[in-house]
């Protein structure tokens, strides 16, 4: 029944590709909430970047899971997988790990940290670095090399 609405779903492999988006537009969201919370000094602002925080871990969480559950079939070569999936692996068990600490820090100090607030926003924008670099690995993956299609028989090689 699912396979007639939605057909594509036929051609998954596994459904990574369906939760990566979610941690992205809730994270930065979250980010852009508590800027904008932190210029205008308007709390309702903060509790609206901490719902999002809070969305962003689940999701990442999410993500993070139906990626380790997928890596074993993703078809690619060793020096893609070297050089690209385990980075990409590596890159959002950080961003995982970073927005669990923020989501912790900031439900203590609800909404929004009054001590320590830079160390906070540093900290914050390391993670969306951590996670952009990790998104732009998994993307090549995906668009320089195949990684999950079956357009091409053999792996193609890693280059830079």
């Amino acid at each position: 029944m699912l396979e007639i609405l939605l057909p594509g779903v036929a051609h998954l492999q596994n459904i990574h590709p369906l939760v990566v988006h979610f941690p992205i537009a809730f994270l930065m969201g979250s980010a852009l909430f508590y800027a904008l919370a932190w210029i205008l000094g308007k709390e309702g602002l903060a509790t609206t970047a901490l719902s999002l925080l809070i969305l962003g871990v689940i999701s990442a969480g999410a993500a993070v899971g139906t990626g380790l559950y997928a890596e074993d079939g993703v078809m690619v070569s060793f020096s893609v997988r070297e050089h690209l999936l385990d980075l990409h692996e590596d890159f959002m068990l950080v961003t995982l790990g970073l927005c669990v600490v923020l989501a912790i820090w900031a439900v203590i100090a609800r909404p929004f940290p009054k001590k320590g607030r830079r160390i906070f926003a540093l900290l914050f924008l390391a993670l969306l670095v951590i996670m952009t670099l990790g998104a732009d690995h998994g993307a090549r993956m995906v668009y320089d090399y195949n990684a999950g299609g079956n357009a091409c028989s053999q792996p193609i090689e890693f280059t830079k």
